[in-house]
């Protein structure tokens, strides 16, 4: 049974008192008379805190990850359905301004931190215990900034009306982040249960340590376009000891199987999530996967119901993507639906032998796909055997076919954000760049936890980073990561797809490798510069 979480709101009031004070030097523990007596107290204040990252990563956070990475291009039909402007064409082409509505998630973010500011003045300030998984969550929420923005604020406390406040360079922000992680790690939550699921606990900051620390010289080389996978990296041994952590935890492991960790009915039973928003299509909205990459005319005739709302079908997984899922037996290939198509039923969510007939011919998805004009609107026409049927398509997160009209497009699948088999991987290739082994794993043991689960062939010594890598893209596909992982191991400029026929100055953008500050913030905080190439 899927778990439902109600989300609380904490008053507008509070915020605004906060947030009026002008001077700085004032204990704000001082404004408030009563503070959470109990851990439920302490959970219903925070739970608005908790949530922020729903809207960005129902959508345009993930958009942003995936298109800009070598998963997936986006396509319109004959030039303008689809296009929006370009919110998806220009990810996929390496163009993106800072006009586009898929890296605007900024504002999401701060907002988020801004809550998180307020609960923990309210709560007793950063010294109270209670306030640790609120301070591990603003850890998070600026990762995302500085992975995604590069300099951000550092909006560690509540700021004075009208203040204004610079951005901080980002290996301050990475700094920032570790010192917070470490500061609470040992106040958080190390139950795995109902109670815990989609909130911080100790594991989740393991995991986000370790994830800061493998990406270190990225985030602290100064100028992102000079990073190069040859930086040296010394903290490779953080991320074998926090991953570590979690690993001899026992809290977790990869028992399920893997397409059902992502379906509408995950949530946290899932043994091999650590970290994970929920969604709910009724009552936590907003994941809305399935909409772009389910072929056009699906939403009628493919799944055996009729979903109330249209879908958009404009994007597709880039053929030389497809071809890195090449494991014989690997469950991980079933992520991908391609060739002919045949009618799913809504009460087993399996295909059928009957195939999906439209016009009178069956539908097949082809992988390869053809442009109608090689422009940045990516046209293909709009019909059921042409451009409708021109890409693979992910089934990863497929949706639940028992949608009603009220619901729209939303959907009930779990997103997860951290994942035990993102822990073994992380570990893996740590070693790979020079950690110390530990505790008996190599590389390959710790890939052939991995391959023994999806029922992959084991690796019969220690694989390369570039197998590694093609691993990650394997396992982690439409999760969020593929991006992250490309700017790390010195592909993020590749060729795939249209992007380097389309726009070739993308080969040599490597500013590219964080987005623009947002054009609406610059008009906000008109004191900042943007980001460099922009």
């Amino acid at each position: 049974m899927k778990v439902k979480y109600i989300k609380s709101f904490m008053t507008v009031a509070l915020l605004v008192l906060a947030a009026s004070c002008t001077d700085l030097d004032v204990d704000i523990k001082s404004q408030y008379t009563e503070f959470p007596d109990s851990e439920i107290a302490a959970e219903a204040k925070a739970a608005n805190a908790y949530f922020a990252m729903r809207g960005p990563l129902g959508r345009d956070y993930n958009h942003a990850q995936t298109l800009s990475s070598d998963e997936t291009m986006s396509f319109s039909f004959n030039g303008s359905d689809y296009y929006d402007n370009g919110r998806y064409n220009h990810m996929a082409l390496h163009n993106w301004t800072p006009d586009d509505a898929t890296i605007g998630y900024w504002e999401n973010f701060t907002q988020g931190i801004t809550t998180c500011n307020g609960l923990i003045a309210e709560m007793g300030g950063d010294e109270a215990a209670v306030t640790a998984p609120i301070r591990a969550v603003r850890a998070y929420y600026l990762w995302v900034l500085m992975d995604s923005y590069g300099d951000v604020p550092l909006l560690n406390r509540i700021l004075a009306e009208d203040e204004a406040i610079d951005r901080s360079p980002r290996a301050d922000i990475a700094q920032f982040i570790e010192s917070e992680l470490l500061a609470v790690i040992d106040l958080l939550s190390t139950n795995v249960d109902i109670s815990t699921y989609g909130k911080p606990t100790r594991w989740m900051a393991d995991a986000l340590l370790a994830k800061l620390y493998l990406n270190w010289a990225v985030y602290t080389c100064g100028d992102v376009a000079t990073y190069t996978p040859a930086m040296a990296n010394n903290k490779l041994s953080d991320v074998v000891k926090f991953c570590d952590d979690i690993i001899t935890s026992g809290k977790f492991d990869l028992t399920d199987s893997y397409m059902s960790k992502f379906n509408s009915e995950n949530g946290a039973h899932i043994k091999d999530f650590i970290y994970a928003m929920p969604f709910d299509r009724e009552t936590q909205q907003g994941m809305t996967y399935a909409r772009f990459w389910t072929h056009r005319n699906g939403n009628k005739e493919f799944y055996g119901v009729d979903l109330p709302s249209s879908v958009g079908g404009c994007f597709a997984i880039n053929s030389e993507f497809v071809d890195k899922f090449n494991l014989a037996g690997d469950d991980r290939n079933e992520q991908i639906i391609g060739g002919p198509l045949y009618v799913r039923s809504a009460s087993t969510y399996k295909a059928t032998s009957t195939p999906w007939v439209v016009d009178g011919k069956q539908v097949t998805l082809t992988k390869n796909i053809t442009l109608n004009k090689l422009d940045e609107t990516m046209p293909v026409d709009n019909t059921a055997h042409g451009g409708r049927s021109q890409g693979y398509r992910s089934i990863k997160f497929y949706m639940d076919l028992k949608t009603t009209a009220s619901q729209s497009r939303n959907q009930s699948n779990d997103v997860p954000i951290f994942r035990f088999a993102d822990v073994l991987l992380m570990k893996a290739e740590a070693v790979l760049r020079g950690a110390t082994a530990t505790n008996g794993d190599t590389p390959m043991s710790l890939m052939n936890q991995i391959r023994d689960y999806v029922h992959a062939p084991k690796v019969t010594r220690n694989p390369t980073l570039d197998e590694l890598l093609d691993e990650r893209a394997r396992e982690f596909a439409d999760e969020n990561w593929r991006r992250n992982d490309l700017i790390r191991f010195g592909k993020f400029e590749n060729d795939w797809g249209y992007k380097h026929i389309i726009n070739p100055s993308a080969k040599t953008e490597l500013y590219r490798r964080i987005f623009p500050v947002p054009k609406y913030i610059l008009n906000t905080n008109t004191n900042w510069s943007q980001n460099k190439g922009y």
